[in-house]
């Protein structure tokens, strides 16, 4: 009968392997947020060059809020980036899942995570804190800093397969410019009449700024029924 494998061992050779390596994917992520960030501050400095707006209160802007998140300002549209801290992986009959590139190496099926939400810039402004937030895309770099994107409309389907190459500050000024664009060309949708027909009086003394707030066109949130 063959020796059963001492535990101590097994969970030796997963710390070596599996943990280094999802400590070198953290380091690439961090690396590509930074990058993300650089092109991010680079373009809306552009922008503000270029725009020239009828009213001073359509602005564009750059905001550093800490070391795992930045926030660029598009005239009503807020696009929030995060770094997300945990290395995850796909499941098993996720697309990525599929590609040689994932079977070669078990370690580069691990990626770092960056999430880019669009809120309305009036939400944080006005503290709705019941606004929604959509999740325009989220950018996935591993140990190589090769990536994948997950997104709404163009960016998921640019990015869909896991890349050749690492990633370039080119590649994340591209990115950048995508999503600010998908950002702009969804208009707010006001909500159907009857959802907001009716309000307490205590919703207008505590609530007056959120009612009335739209949803964004384009965008479905998780908890939306689909249409029959």
């Amino acid at each position: 009968m063959e020796k059963e494998q001492d535990p101590l061992e097994y969970i030796q050779r997963m710390l070596e392997n599996k943990s280094t390596a999802k400590q070198i994917t953290y380091k690439k992520l961090l690396q590509c947020f930074e990058g993300l960030a650089k092109e991010a501050r680079r373009v809306a400095t552009e922008l503000k060059k270029r725009v020239k707006p009828g009213d001073q209160d359509v602005t564009v802007d750059f905001k550093r809020i800490n070391d795992h998140e930045f926030q660029v300002k598009l005239a009503g549209d807020l696009l929030i980036f995060v770094l997300h801290t945990n290395i995850v992986t796909f499941d098993e009959d996720h697309e990525a899942m599929k590609e040689p590139y994932i079977r070669e190496n078990e370690i580069n099926r691990y990626f770092g995570q960056i999430m880019i939400y669009n809120f309305m810039s009036d939400s944080l402004k006005y503290n709705r804190v019941n606004d929604p937030g959509y999740l325009l895309a989220r950018l996935l770099v591993n140990h190589e800093g090769r990536y994948v994107v997950e997104g709404e409309g163009k960016l998921g389907v640019v990015y869909s397969h896991i890349s050749q190459a690492p990633i370039t500050e080119s590649d994340l000024n591209v990115l950048i410019k995508i999503a600010l664009t998908l950002a702009i060309e969804n208009d707010l949708m006001a909500p159907p009449y009857p959802q907001v027909k009716f309000i307490t009086l205590f919703q207008k003394m505590e609530k007056t700024q959120e009612m009335g707030a739209g949803q964004k066109i384009g965008f479905r949130m998780s908890y939306n029924k689909a249409e029959g």
